[in-house]
């Protein structure tokens, strides 16, 4: 599951390349976005710099001088003052550079770690399982400390300072030009990247207000499944059973193949996701256990007798459009990325949306899906069902029932407390040193999470990060909380590691969210190895890597679904709630029909729209196939190799583009071509065995 910080500092990107005039007029700030610095005065100032200090800062002085005058307003001065501004503040000596540098990033680490700070604070109701989230509540979680940071320090010059001093490089050159930096030259190109748009700060609030209010949507859509009943009247859950969607209704039913029995639950949560697609779930029904709730007839009862319910009036898809409408407002500060799917894809993942949907249609339209598909079906004994789609059955954990894991975890974790206690066995299991597994254990916090469980990096040195994890009181930790914990651990892992282990703040972090994705799921891979049970099967590695590709053929689709359906609004920027929920489900079915219908052998199933990242984590969910890539070419870099010392190898480069991170950690670029390889050898040696 994604680290929640990742959204939270979305925010702070667009913070820190941001700024408005000191008039707080929309009108005027909108007036105010032009260029305003002629060219002539440009080419004079470089002229008059290259004469003061020569060609050897020719590239500073041409690109810098460019940069400062595409975010000059008329509200910072007119042609003269540039012209003086720039005179005054290029600096040539790289002593004095370096000095700038060092101040700004230390103070840069000092504001990114106390705007943090409060906003732990203020969100911590809605985050932590601390009561009922009231409307004030709602209200200081949406605030965002840092939403006037950029507006000061455009007024202030010192991001103009900056921009004038430290290139930005495009993400062509970064590839191309990163691959001999330094470290240093890396970290100033970081530095590049800070400033290079202004948003005004009212503008960046609503965008703030939109993803909080589209997390408080999701926190609270749990089902009461003991309240869910079939046509003869009978429930299939345990009656305290509540499950937050997405997430804990996939996972409850990945755990129903290791039951005789399983089928049923699973059809029965099936229906609930594709009422909560089309929103015909009643809407009383969803965070409630008054009402029991036939998901195949849709008819709800109270006291036995039936009652008519209203269903949600499309509020799922309202949500969506609210993010896509407060990003889009972004867009015109942007010129040289101006929609949201630009931003996701050439600055925050620096990998290209283009090259991202090849990799993916390349996995999903491979016939490997279908062979997959043939012996799953086999295993099963029965036709392929949609939900299929989630088969748990070839993890080592598949032959084992979750209430038998359950047990298990929830003796070894009655409290969040004996989890924190835990997490340094947990790295010395992982082949960390024990004075490096003391180190980082000792910089994360466990909480209790009000919603499936997150992870919360820190963004100074002071700073924990934190750990949030649904630990049911006086229960233990169930093993779906603990796969989640150990995949949350994963990223509280890379978040310590990249801050504590990496030479410059301005390189701390990773090229992108699907990295720490990425080692979560190399945590989360190992949570059977890690409550000691080790599962001997001569098959295990053909298995797992046959499991590999299913997740991402699953994922994948998913990720395509909001790809397309962000594509679709900006070509639809008036669409209705309803509208979109339409457009939504009729890219799921055709998402369905093209690369899962030959293989499940049923169409227009809209399955592909659930996931709750949708709504309330914009343009995320590509981070997650692009992470499985990424893991299996470091999974099988690190064969036979130590984890815990591979990780801080890799790790400790920082934030470097995807590309040149990949060659220097693991040798090769991004590509599914290994895994397509290695599951065609896996399904050979399976089938082989059995004699297909």
């Amino acid at each position: 599951m994604k680290k929640l910080l990742t959204i939270i500092f979305a925010s702070m990107l667009f913070v820190f390349c941001a700024c408005t005039e000191q008039n707080n007029n929309m009108a005027n700030q909108t007036d105010d976005t032009g260029k305003v610095i002629s060219k002539a005065t440009q080419e004079k100032v470089v002229k008059e710099l290259l004469s003061k200090y020569g060609d050897a800062a020719k590239f500073r002085i041409e690109r810098g001088v460019s940069q400062a005058a595409s975010l000059w307003r008329s509200s910072d001065g007119n042609d003269s003052v540039f012209t003086q501004f720039c005179l005054e503040n290029f600096i040539a000596d790289s002593n004095k550079l370096d000095e700038v540098f060092s101040t700004f990033s230390k103070n840069l680490e000092s504001l990114n770690g106390h705007y943090n700070q409060i906003m732990l604070d203020l969100r911590e109701k809605m985050d932590l399982d601390k009561g009922e989230v009231s409307d004030f509540d709602l209200l200081f979680a949406s605030y965002d400390p840092s939403s006037h940071f950029t507006d000061d320090f455009f007024n202030n010059k010192i991001a103009f300072i900056i921009c004038l001093n430290f290139p930005y490089y495009t993400l062509q050159e970064k590839e191309e030009l990163g691959k001999n930096w330094t470290r240093k030259e890396w970290a100033y190109a970081r530095m590049g990247d800070v400033f290079t748009a202004r948003v005004p700060a009212q503008i960046q609030q609503n965008f703030s207000d939109a993803l909080t209010q589209a997390e408080n949507y999701i926190v609270n859509y749990n089902i009461y499944m003991g309240n869910l009943i079939d046509d003869k009247n009978q429930t299939y859950f345990p009656k305290d059973m509540k499950l937050i969607t997405h997430w804990n209704l996939r996972d409850e039913l990945k755990s129903q193949y290791a039951k005789p029995d399983g089928l049923v639950h699973q059809k029965m949560i099936y229906e609930v996701m594709k009422r909560i697609i089309t929103q015909t779930i009643p809407e009383k029904v969803i965070n409630s256990n008054e009402y029991m709730w036939n998901p195949y007839t849709n008819k709800t009862y109270k006291d036995g007798k039936e009652v008519q319910l209203s269903p949600e009036p499309d509020r799922r898809y309202k949500t969506f459009l609210n993010n896509y409408l407060a990003a889009k407002k972004i867009d015109q500060y942007y010129p040289n990325l101006p929609t949201a799917i630009a931003r996701t894809f050439d600055q925050d993942l620096e990998i290209r949306e283009k090259d991202v949907e090849q990799m993916f249609v390349q996995l999903v339209s491979s016939p490997l899906a279908k062979q997959i598909g043939e012996l799953i079906s086999k295993r099963l004994g029965r036709q392929l069902e949609p939900f299929d789609i989630w088969y748990d059955g070839f993890k080592s954990r598949g032959t084992i029932s979750e209430d038998e894991l359950t047990k298990i975890t929830s003796k070894k974790y009655p409290t969040v407390e004996a989890f924190q206690k835990d997490i340094p066995n947990i790295y010395a299991k992982l082949g960390f040193p024990k004075d490096q597994a003391q180190f980082i254990a000792s910089k994360i916090q466990v909480d209790p999470a009000r919603g499936a469980g997150h992870a919360w990096g820190a963004e100074m040195h002071e700073q924990k990060s934190h750990l949030r994890t649904r630990i049911p009181q006086g229960k233990g930790m169930d093993y779906k909380g603990y796969n989640i914990a150990v995949h949350e651990l994963g990223h509280n892992t890379e978040q310590t590691i990249t801050l504590h282990y990496v030479d410059y703040y301005m390189l701390h972090g990773v090229p992108n969210t699907a990295f720490t994705e990425a080692w979560a799921f190399v945590f989360q891979q190992r949570d059977l190895d890690l409550l000691g049970m080790k599962i001997k099967n001569p098959d295990a590695e053909s298995l797992q890597m046959i499991d590999m590709y299913w997740q991402m053929y699953e994922i994948m689709g998913v990720a395509l679904v909001d790809m397309q359906v962000w594509n679709w609004m900006y070509k639809n920027p008036d669409a209705t709630p309803e509208q979109l929920k339409n457009q939504v489900i009729q890219i799921a079915k055709d998402t369905w029909n093209k690369y899962y219908a030959p293989v499940f052998g049923v169409k227009d199933e809209p399955i592909l729209a659930i996931y709750s990242h949708m709504i309330d984590y914009p343009l995320y969910l590509p981070a997650y196939p692009i992470g499985h890539i990424v893991q299996y070419q470091m999974e099988q870099y690190m064969k036979g190799k130590n984890i815990g010392s591979e990780m801080v190898r890799m790790l400790s480069q920082g934030r470097l583009v995807p590309k040149v991170w990949m060659e220097k950690a693991v040798g090769a670029d991004l590509s599914v071509e290994p895994i397509l390889k290695a599951t065609q050898d896996a399904l050979a040696k399976i089938n082989a065995k059995s004699g297909n």
